[in-house]
């Protein structure tokens, strides 16, 4: 995969928390422009490679992360990185839903205002509107952008904060199975518009639900014990696996 096609470049990547180690020499490239799912068993890894792509790790004062992580050539880690520009070009949708304490409209808003992005009301409303429609929610809150986020079903908070982070322009955008809290419907919801926006940003998501990963997965990386044991086109992982713990994983031995 070439740096054009490639738009994170992960190289010899080690994580320790505390003495013990989560990731053992992790090298690979994700694709520009498409959908890839980390999949693997509770407790591989899958998360802290996740968390590795923004540098969500270094919230935890445990850690201790070698190697080299590439964002566009860029080495996210370099001594002169700006951590807040890295967030804010690799965003995160979280497990659970987290909107902030405001209404609909300020929890779009707000990191647009942290960063200055807009000038005026009216430039503001009209990323609202348009950052609402890319979440699928803008038809459910038009009417109601002024009330509290926390009177949204969990669903509509899940693409509330979607919404929120494609607010601020990111490149990429990480999911730590982004569905896992919702109903069978919103998470349909979710699926769908994940398809729909990996034309213009690269996603990486980590799943535990086979299925999911088959619907959405361009690319898939599968991880075992905190080492990455195949990577490839979902197609040929999923139809032709090479090594015999994907094989074990994908005929629900473990």
């Amino acid at each position: 995969m070439s740096k054009l096609t490639s738009h994170i470049q992960i190289k010899n990547l080690d994580v320790y928390y505390g003495k013990s180690q989560a990731l053992k020499n992790i090298s690979i490239e994700i694709p520009r422009n498409q959908i890839t799912v980390i999949m693997g068993p509770s407790g591989c890894g899958k998360t802290t490679l996740l968390k590795s792509m923004n540098r969500f790790l270094e919230l935890n004062d445990q850690t201790r992360i070698t190697g080299t992580v590439l964002v566009d050539g860029e080495d996210i880690y370099a001594r002169d990185a700006d951590v807040t520009e890295v967030r804010k070009t690799v965003g995160l949708l979280a497990q659970r839903p987290f909107p902030l304490p405001m209404s609909i409209y300020d929890n779009v808003a707000h990191g647009m205002h942290i960063h200055q992005m807009k000038s005026g009301r009216k430039k503001y409303d009209e990323a609202v509107e348009h950052y609402l429609k890319l979440a699928g929610l803008w038809d459910e809150v038009k009417d109601r952008l002024h009330e509290p986020a926390a009177s949204l079903s969990i669903g509509q908070q899940q693409r509330l904060c979607l919404a929120r982070g494609l607010a601020v322009e990111p490149e990429i955008i990480l999911g730590d199975e982004p569905t896992s809290a919702l109903d069978p419907i919103s998470s349909q919801h979710i699926e769908k518009i994940l398809l729909g926006l990996k034309n213009d940003y690269t996603i990486v998501i980590v799943s535990h639900i086979l299925r999911q990963a088959r619907r959405l997965a361009d690319y898939v990386l599968f991880m075992y014990l905190g080492e990455l044991i195949e990577a490839g086109p979902a197609h040929q992982v999923f139809e032709e696996p090479k090594m015999e713990q994907t094989r074990g994983y994908l005929s629900g031995q473990f």
